[in-house]
């Protein structure tokens, strides 16, 4: 499905101006982009022999460098079917077996850890995609979404459950939505620490029940609040960052327990493209931007996000889409979304390839991953 989006940000008639002009390689299914404006980066695949992350994958999955042992060492968080493992190595290449990681309190159901922040100290900071059964809605076989965050002094292998970060109101859930997996919350996440180390950006993707509040979204928190998030966040909504836009309200915490806390519920914020055809309607037609993950490029000096778009409530993929900015305080500077791969996987991602190369910080030349597995290069020029 090729039909437009529509951008909710007034930033994006001036996008379209940047639209790169895909052209499909003969017997390929592979996207060779060309940009209408030179101001306007270009990203290009190429193949290259497989590099699979260890463990099975079906999130994003960070990686980051630190010492352990006195050896400088790569450690990266892979996530399946609500199970995070812990593996590390030397090199990219080189990564040995995945290992289950501990939680000294258990956030409930199924946790897929997909950014990780270091402090350069000691803690590490992970932030997690939790899914709960929609119970409310009588129907434990599909799953409300929600953010929380985590942190561990161990490289990984035990965290301390911070509680939920992003959340929507229960009132927000589709109860009657057809999609196969999620019919409500946020989730499916990657988060950047700005250069001056004082704001933590959030890029999720919101399943509420209304179109206008699906989509990929922005919040942000102060990294000073990062052990206490809860009802920290300013979103991205109408052209600002609102700070007042959360509330309290009564949740169950614990499985099967009647032990109850206040926690904190948002409303949507302004996704950077609403969907073209919803999430939750009666038809099984979805044109829906979803699964960001982000990193900064050292060659373009600019942020790159690649995008998942999906095409039917099952979230059969419609392509890849690569998105840039030069900042990360002002979200309308997304350039609109352009494919470089037909079809393609859920979870893409680029990891760098460079001595500190992970996915957060990449070059000129990386590795571009979907679901775990790397069978390409992805080149960026200007």
């Amino acid at each position: 499905m090729n039909t437009r989006t529509t951008r909710i940000s007034s930033s994006f008639v001036t996008a379209l101006v940047f639209l790169f002009l895909p052209t499909v390689i003969p017997g390929s299914n592979r996207i060779a982009s060309t940009s209408a404006a030179t101001a306007v980066p270009r990203a290009s695949l190429t193949p290259a022999s497989a590099i699979v992350l260890p463990g099975g994958v079906d999130s994003n999955s960070p990686l980051l460098w630190n010492l352990e042992d006195g050896e400088r060492r790569l450690f990266v968080m892979t996530s399946f079917d609500g199970i995070p493992r812990i593996a590390t190595g030397t090199a990219l290449e080189r990564l040995g077996p995945a290992a289950d990681v501990t939680f000294e309190t258990h956030p409930g159901h199924g946790v897929w850890m997909e950014a990780i922040v270091f402090d350069d100290v000691e803690t590490w900071y992970g932030y997690y995609h939790n899914e709960w059964p929609a119970s409310r809605c009588g129907r434990d076989d599909r799953m409300v979404s929600r953010i929380g965050a985590a942190k561990s002094v161990d490289n990984g292998r035990t965290w301390q459950d911070l509680g939920p970060v992003i959340q929507s109101p229960q009132s927000a859930t589709s109860c009657q939505s057809n999609n196969r997996y999620i019919i409500g919350g946020v989730g499916d996440l990657s988060v950047m620490l700005d250069d001056n180390k004082h704001y933590l950006y959030f890029f999720y993707s919101q399943y509420q029940q209304q179109r206008e509040a699906q989509g990929v979204a922005v919040a942000r928190m102060v990294w000073a609040d990062r052990d206490r998030p809860a009802g920290r966040l300013a979103l991205w909504r109408d052209g600002i960052w609102d700070a007042e836009a959360g509330r309290r309200e009564l949740q169950q915490t614990i499985p099967g327990s009647m032990r109850r806390r206040l926690e904190w519920t948002y409303p949507a914020a302004t996704p950077l493209v609403a969907p073209t055809y919803a999430w939750h309607d009666t038809d099984d037609r979805v044109d829906a931007f979803w699964g960001p993950s982000v990193h900064w490029n050292t060659a373009l000096q600019q942020y790159v996000m690649l995008l998942n778009r999906s095409k039917d409530e099952s979230y059969s993929q419609e392509g890849i889409y690569v998105s840039f900015s030069p900042r990360l305080d002002e979200p309308s500077l997304w350039t609109a979304p352009a494919k470089i791969l037909n079809g393609g996987k859920w979870y893409p991602q680029v990891v760098g390839t460079a001595p500190n190369g992970t996915d957060k910080t990449a070059g000129s030349s990386a590795r571009f991953f979907m679901s775990g597995r790397s069978d390409w290069v992805i080149n960026f020029s200007q």
